[in-house]
Protein backbone atom coordinates (compact mmCIF):
# COMPACT_ATOMS: atom_id res chain seq x y z
CA UNK A 1 0.00 0.00 0.00
CA UNK A 2 1.10 3.61 -1.00
CA UNK A 3 1.11 6.20 2.48
CA UNK A 4 -2.19 7.62 1.05
CA UNK A 5 -4.09 4.12 0.55
CA UNK A 6 -3.35 3.40 3.88
CA UNK A 7 -4.20 6.81 5.79
CA UNK A 8 -7.56 6.27 3.18
CA UNK A 9 -8.29 2.84 4.64
CA UNK A 10 -7.98 3.97 8.00
CA UNK A 11 -10.64 7.06 7.47
CA UNK A 12 -13.13 4.51 6.02
CA UNK A 13 -12.50 1.20 8.04
CA UNK A 14 -11.20 -0.82 4.85
CA UNK A 15 -8.81 -3.51 5.20
CA UNK A 16 -5.22 -2.58 6.09
CA UNK A 17 -1.55 -3.73 6.26
CA UNK A 18 -1.24 -2.10 9.39
CA UNK A 19 -1.79 1.14 11.74
CA UNK A 20 -0.99 3.77 9.53
CA UNK A 21 1.65 6.34 11.22
CA UNK A 22 1.90 10.06 11.07
CA UNK A 23 3.83 12.06 12.77
CA UNK A 24 4.00 16.01 13.58
CA UNK A 25 7.54 17.44 13.52
CA UNK A 26 8.49 21.49 15.09
CA UNK A 27 10.56 23.06 12.74
CA UNK A 28 13.79 22.47 14.50
CA UNK A 29 13.29 18.87 14.58
CA UNK A 30 12.40 18.76 11.08
CA UNK A 31 15.92 20.62 10.30
CA UNK A 32 17.25 17.83 12.41
CA UNK A 33 16.01 15.35 10.14
CA UNK A 34 16.98 17.20 7.32
CA UNK A 35 20.77 16.86 8.75
CA UNK A 36 20.30 13.63 9.57
CA UNK A 37 19.53 12.60 6.03
CA UNK A 38 21.40 15.00 4.32
CA UNK A 39 18.37 15.90 2.17
CA UNK A 40 16.48 19.55 1.63
CA UNK A 41 13.47 18.41 0.99
CA UNK A 42 10.96 18.01 3.61
CA UNK A 43 8.41 15.69 2.02
CA UNK A 44 11.56 13.86 0.54
CA UNK A 45 12.48 13.57 4.22
CA UNK A 46 8.87 12.11 5.12
CA UNK A 47 9.65 9.81 2.93
CA UNK A 48 13.04 8.49 4.11
CA UNK A 49 11.47 8.19 7.19
CA UNK A 50 8.84 5.62 6.68
CA UNK A 51 5.68 8.03 7.57
CA UNK A 52 1.91 7.19 6.35
CA UNK A 53 2.44 11.45 6.31
CA UNK A 54 -0.77 13.33 5.81
CA UNK A 55 0.82 17.05 4.51
CA UNK A 56 -0.66 20.54 5.96
CA UNK A 57 -1.73 22.02 2.88
CA UNK A 58 -2.70 25.44 4.75
CA UNK A 59 -3.26 28.78 2.53
CA UNK A 60 -2.65 31.83 4.24
CA UNK A 61 -1.52 30.57 7.89
CA UNK A 62 0.98 32.10 9.87
CA UNK A 63 2.76 35.58 9.52
CA UNK A 64 3.01 38.12 6.71
CA UNK A 65 5.14 40.85 6.16
CA UNK A 66 7.78 39.51 8.96
CA UNK A 67 10.78 41.65 9.63
CA UNK A 68 13.58 38.90 10.61
CA UNK A 69 15.69 41.40 12.56
CA UNK A 70 13.08 42.64 14.87
CA UNK A 71 11.54 38.75 14.73
CA UNK A 72 7.57 40.53 14.17
CA UNK A 73 5.15 39.81 12.12
CA UNK A 74 1.34 39.92 11.74
CA UNK A 75 -1.25 37.24 11.16
CA UNK A 76 -3.54 36.64 8.18
CA UNK A 77 -5.97 38.41 10.66
CA UNK A 78 -4.16 41.57 11.58
CA UNK A 79 -2.50 40.47 14.66
CA UNK A 80 1.09 41.37 15.50
CA UNK A 81 3.08 38.54 17.03
CA UNK A 82 6.92 38.78 17.77
CA UNK A 83 9.31 35.61 18.40
CA UNK A 84 9.67 33.93 21.43
CA UNK A 85 12.46 31.35 22.74
CA UNK A 86 11.81 29.25 24.99
CA UNK A 87 14.72 27.00 25.21
CA UNK A 88 15.72 25.24 21.76
CA UNK A 89 12.68 26.47 20.42
CA UNK A 90 11.32 29.59 18.59
CA UNK A 91 7.64 30.37 18.52
CA UNK A 92 5.55 33.39 17.06
CA UNK A 93 3.51 34.90 19.74
CA UNK A 94 0.35 36.86 19.46
CA UNK A 95 0.69 40.74 20.93
CA UNK A 96 -1.68 43.77 20.55
CA UNK A 97 -4.85 42.10 20.44
CA UNK A 98 -6.77 44.23 18.20
CA UNK A 99 -9.84 44.01 19.88
CA UNK A 100 -8.85 44.06 23.00
CA UNK A 101 -10.62 48.00 23.45
CA UNK A 102 -13.09 47.47 21.20
CA UNK A 103 -17.07 47.65 23.20
CA UNK A 104 -19.41 47.32 20.79
CA UNK A 105 -20.12 45.44 17.50
CA UNK A 106 -20.26 47.77 15.20
CA UNK A 107 -16.70 48.69 15.84
CA UNK A 108 -16.04 45.53 14.07
CA UNK A 109 -17.09 47.21 10.49
CA UNK A 110 -14.40 49.78 10.96
CA UNK A 111 -11.62 47.54 11.22
CA UNK A 112 -9.34 47.23 8.50
CA UNK A 113 -7.50 44.20 8.58
CA UNK A 114 -10.15 41.15 8.16
CA UNK A 115 -8.90 39.39 5.34
CA UNK A 116 -9.83 39.20 1.79
CA UNK A 117 -10.30 36.08 0.66
CA UNK A 118 -9.58 36.84 -3.20
CA UNK A 119 -5.81 37.27 -1.54
CA UNK A 120 -5.41 34.06 -0.55
CA UNK A 121 -2.25 31.65 -2.18
CA UNK A 122 -5.00 29.20 -3.29
CA UNK A 123 -2.41 28.32 -6.45
CA UNK A 124 0.57 27.82 -4.44
CA UNK A 125 -1.44 25.42 -1.89
CA UNK A 126 -2.80 23.68 -4.97
CA UNK A 127 0.91 22.98 -6.18
CA UNK A 128 1.88 21.91 -2.80
CA UNK A 129 -1.18 19.42 -2.65
CA UNK A 130 -0.07 17.82 -6.36
CA UNK A 131 3.68 17.55 -4.95
CA UNK A 132 1.94 15.88 -1.83
CA UNK A 133 0.14 13.10 -4.39
CA UNK A 134 3.27 12.62 -6.21
CA UNK A 135 5.11 11.17 -3.31
CA UNK A 136 2.19 9.00 -1.94
CA UNK A 137 1.25 11.04 0.99
CA UNK A 138 -2.39 12.40 1.74
CA UNK A 139 -3.26 15.82 2.13
CA UNK A 140 -5.01 17.65 4.68
CA UNK A 141 -6.07 21.53 4.59
CA UNK A 142 -7.10 24.54 5.33
CA UNK A 143 -6.30 25.03 9.00
CA UNK A 144 -9.51 27.13 10.08
CA UNK A 145 -10.97 28.02 13.41
CA UNK A 146 -13.18 30.18 14.94
CA UNK A 147 -12.45 30.60 19.25
CA UNK A 148 -8.84 30.21 18.48
CA UNK A 149 -8.81 33.38 15.99
CA UNK A 150 -11.40 35.48 17.76
CA UNK A 151 -9.14 34.78 21.05
CA UNK A 152 -5.79 35.80 18.85
CA UNK A 153 -8.24 39.34 18.30
CA UNK A 154 -9.54 39.74 21.76
CA UNK A 155 -7.01 38.62 23.87
CA UNK A 156 -6.88 35.23 25.80
CA UNK A 157 -8.67 36.63 28.89
CA UNK A 158 -11.21 39.32 27.34
CA UNK A 159 -12.47 36.10 24.98
CA UNK A 160 -13.14 34.16 27.84
CA UNK A 161 -15.01 36.82 29.80
CA UNK A 162 -16.96 37.59 26.81
CA UNK A 163 -18.30 33.73 26.68
CA UNK A 164 -20.31 35.42 29.64
CA UNK A 165 -20.37 38.86 29.53
CA UNK A 166 -20.15 40.10 25.92
CA UNK A 167 -22.47 37.65 23.87
CA UNK A 168 -23.66 40.68 21.91
CA UNK A 169 -20.01 41.49 20.83
CA UNK A 170 -18.85 37.81 20.20
CA UNK A 171 -21.36 36.67 18.13
CA UNK A 172 -20.95 38.90 15.86
CA UNK A 173 -17.23 38.34 15.64
CA UNK A 174 -17.86 34.84 15.49
CA UNK A 175 -20.03 35.22 12.69
CA UNK A 176 -17.76 37.47 10.85
CA UNK A 177 -14.48 35.05 11.72
CA UNK A 178 -16.44 32.05 10.01
CA UNK A 179 -18.01 33.77 7.20
CA UNK A 180 -14.51 34.39 5.91
CA UNK A 181 -12.88 31.32 6.54
CA UNK A 182 -16.28 29.52 5.08
CA UNK A 183 -15.34 31.42 1.64
CA UNK A 184 -12.40 30.17 1.67
CA UNK A 185 -13.06 26.94 2.48
CA UNK A 186 -15.66 26.56 -0.37
CA UNK A 187 -13.22 27.97 -3.07
CA UNK A 188 -10.21 25.68 -1.85
CA UNK A 189 -12.32 22.79 -1.60
CA UNK A 190 -13.64 23.62 -5.37
CA UNK A 191 -10.50 24.39 -6.97
CA UNK A 192 -9.18 21.19 -5.24
CA UNK A 193 -11.25 18.95 -6.95
CA UNK A 194 -10.79 15.89 -4.70
CA UNK A 195 -6.66 17.00 -4.03
CA UNK A 196 -7.55 17.35 -0.28
CA UNK A 197 -8.33 14.04 2.04
CA UNK A 198 -8.98 16.36 5.43
CA UNK A 199 -9.78 19.84 6.42
CA UNK A 200 -8.02 20.66 9.91
CA UNK A 201 -10.58 22.37 12.11
CA UNK A 202 -8.96 23.67 15.04
CA UNK A 203 -10.84 24.80 18.59
CA UNK A 204 -8.88 24.06 22.01
CA UNK A 205 -11.82 23.64 24.32
CA UNK A 206 -9.73 21.77 27.37
CA UNK A 207 -6.85 22.36 29.34
CA UNK A 208 -5.07 19.22 31.47
CA UNK A 209 -7.78 19.15 33.80
CA UNK A 210 -10.68 19.80 32.10
CA UNK A 211 -13.30 21.74 29.74
CA UNK A 212 -12.50 25.33 29.29
CA UNK A 213 -15.91 26.56 29.12
CA UNK A 214 -19.25 25.09 29.54
CA UNK A 215 -20.76 22.39 27.43
CA UNK A 216 -24.13 24.27 27.50
CA UNK A 217 -22.22 27.62 26.50
CA UNK A 218 -20.43 25.07 23.71
CA UNK A 219 -23.47 23.98 22.25
CA UNK A 220 -25.06 27.64 22.28
CA UNK A 221 -22.02 28.93 20.17
CA UNK A 222 -20.27 26.79 18.60
CA UNK A 223 -22.14 23.38 17.18
CA UNK A 224 -24.29 25.10 14.62
CA UNK A 225 -20.63 26.27 13.01
CA UNK A 226 -19.12 23.12 13.37
CA UNK A 227 -22.32 21.75 11.79
CA UNK A 228 -22.37 24.17 9.14
CA UNK A 229 -18.39 23.10 8.06
CA UNK A 230 -18.80 19.50 9.01
CA UNK A 231 -21.64 19.50 6.35
CA UNK A 232 -19.32 21.55 3.41
CA UNK A 233 -16.94 19.76 3.67
CA UNK A 234 -18.70 15.98 3.70
CA UNK A 235 -20.15 17.86 0.26
CA UNK A 236 -17.21 17.70 -1.52
CA UNK A 237 -16.40 14.34 0.05
CA UNK A 238 -13.44 15.44 1.82
CA UNK A 239 -13.00 14.18 5.79
CA UNK A 240 -13.04 16.68 9.06
CA UNK A 241 -9.95 16.57 11.46
CA UNK A 242 -11.02 18.14 14.74
CA UNK A 243 -8.35 19.27 17.05
CA UNK A 244 -8.71 19.86 20.63
CA UNK A 245 -5.88 19.73 23.33
CA UNK A 246 -6.07 19.17 26.45
CA UNK A 247 -9.21 16.64 28.93
CA UNK A 248 -11.97 16.80 26.38
CA UNK A 249 -13.39 13.67 26.75
CA UNK A 250 -16.97 15.01 28.13
CA UNK A 251 -17.40 17.36 24.58
CA UNK A 252 -16.76 14.43 21.81
CA UNK A 253 -20.32 13.12 21.97
CA UNK A 254 -21.43 16.69 20.48
CA UNK A 255 -18.22 16.73 18.32
CA UNK A 256 -19.32 13.59 16.61
CA UNK A 257 -22.85 14.21 16.56
CA UNK A 258 -21.70 17.56 14.90
CA UNK A 259 -20.17 15.50 12.22
CA UNK A 260 -16.30 15.30 12.60
CA UNK A 261 -14.24 12.02 11.24
CA UNK A 262 -11.19 12.26 12.51
CA UNK A 263 -10.53 13.22 16.52
CA UNK A 264 -6.48 14.73 17.28
CA UNK A 265 -4.89 14.84 19.71
CA UNK A 266 -5.36 12.36 21.66
CA UNK A 267 -3.58 13.81 25.10
CA UNK A 268 -4.36 10.57 27.35
CA UNK A 269 -2.15 12.02 29.94
CA UNK A 270 -5.26 14.85 30.51
CA UNK A 271 -7.95 14.13 33.01
CA UNK A 272 -10.38 11.74 31.83
CA UNK A 273 -8.72 10.82 28.53
CA UNK A 274 -7.63 7.26 29.07
CA UNK A 275 -7.00 5.37 26.03
CA UNK A 276 -8.96 2.07 26.51
CA UNK A 277 -11.92 4.71 27.86
CA UNK A 278 -11.88 6.30 24.98
CA UNK A 279 -11.85 3.25 22.62
CA UNK A 280 -14.34 1.50 24.43
CA UNK A 281 -17.12 4.61 24.24
CA UNK A 282 -16.05 6.07 20.63
CA UNK A 283 -14.08 3.75 18.73
CA UNK A 284 -17.12 2.69 16.64
CA UNK A 285 -17.85 6.27 15.75
CA UNK A 286 -14.40 8.32 15.11
CA UNK A 287 -11.13 7.39 13.68
CA UNK A 288 -8.32 8.23 16.50
CA UNK A 289 -5.12 10.45 15.19
CA UNK A 290 -1.93 11.15 17.40
CA UNK A 291 -1.97 9.72 21.16
CA UNK A 292 2.00 8.80 21.22
CA UNK A 293 2.70 11.38 24.61
CA UNK A 294 4.62 14.10 23.60
CA UNK A 295 4.90 15.64 26.96
CA UNK A 296 7.34 13.97 28.74
CA UNK A 297 7.75 10.33 26.81
CA UNK A 298 8.95 11.43 23.36
CA UNK A 299 10.89 14.75 24.44
CA UNK A 300 12.60 12.96 27.80
CA UNK A 301 12.19 9.16 27.70
CA UNK A 302 14.55 6.52 25.84
CA UNK A 303 14.13 4.90 22.60
CA UNK A 304 12.94 2.02 24.60
CA UNK A 305 10.51 3.91 26.33
CA UNK A 306 8.47 5.47 23.29
CA UNK A 307 8.49 1.57 21.74
CA UNK A 308 6.24 0.75 24.73
CA UNK A 309 4.44 3.89 24.76
CA UNK A 310 3.98 3.22 21.19
CA UNK A 311 2.77 -0.36 21.86
CA UNK A 312 0.17 0.85 23.91
CA UNK A 313 -1.05 3.04 22.25
CA UNK A 314 -1.30 0.51 19.54
CA UNK A 315 -2.87 -2.07 21.32
CA UNK A 316 -5.74 0.53 23.02
CA UNK A 317 -6.45 3.31 20.48
CA UNK A 318 -5.15 0.96 17.72
CA UNK A 319 -7.10 -2.14 18.19
CA UNK A 320 -9.12 -3.57 15.05
CA UNK A 321 -8.28 -0.29 13.38
CA UNK A 322 -9.70 3.06 13.36
CA UNK A 323 -6.26 4.38 14.34
CA UNK A 324 -3.97 6.63 12.71
CA UNK A 325 -0.70 6.77 15.22
CA UNK A 326 1.13 10.01 15.44
CA UNK A 327 2.92 12.03 18.34
CA UNK A 328 -0.05 13.72 20.03
CA UNK A 329 1.54 17.10 19.03
CA UNK A 330 4.49 18.52 17.71
CA UNK A 331 7.97 16.60 18.20
CA UNK A 332 9.13 19.36 20.15
CA UNK A 333 12.44 20.72 19.58
CA UNK A 334 15.66 19.32 20.95
CA UNK A 335 14.17 16.04 20.89
CA UNK A 336 16.59 13.41 19.98
CA UNK A 337 16.28 11.89 16.97
CA UNK A 338 16.16 7.82 17.98
CA UNK A 339 12.78 8.83 19.41
CA UNK A 340 11.11 9.55 16.21
CA UNK A 341 12.54 6.58 14.50
CA UNK A 342 11.56 4.60 17.75
CA UNK A 343 8.02 5.49 17.27
CA UNK A 344 7.74 4.57 13.28
CA UNK A 345 10.02 1.66 13.60
CA UNK A 346 7.58 0.52 16.26
CA UNK A 347 4.36 1.04 14.39
CA UNK A 348 6.04 -0.89 11.77
CA UNK A 349 7.18 -3.52 13.43
CA UNK A 350 4.04 -4.29 15.53
CA UNK A 351 0.83 -1.95 13.61
CA UNK A 352 -0.44 -5.45 11.96
CA UNK A 353 -0.90 -7.32 15.41
CA UNK A 354 -3.85 -5.23 16.16
CA UNK A 355 -5.86 -5.18 13.70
Amino acid sequence: MTPRDRILAALNRRSLDRIPVDIWLSPEVLADAKRHFRCDDELEVYRKLGLDKIVMVFPGFGSEDVDSEKGTGRTLWGVDTRTVLAGQATYQEFMNPPFAEMTDWSQLEAYDRWPDPNRIDYAGSLALARRAREFGFSTIGPWISVFEIYCQLRGLENAMMDLIDAPDFLEPALDRIQQIQTTILDRLLREAAGLLDLVFISDDMASQEGMLISLPTWRRLFDARLRHWCDLVHRHGTKVLYHTDGAAFDLVPSLLDAGIDVLNPIQHVCKGMDRSRLKDAFGDRVIFHGGVENQSIIPFGTPDDVREEVKRCLETLGRNGGYICSSCHFVQAGTPLDNVFALIETVHQHGARVL
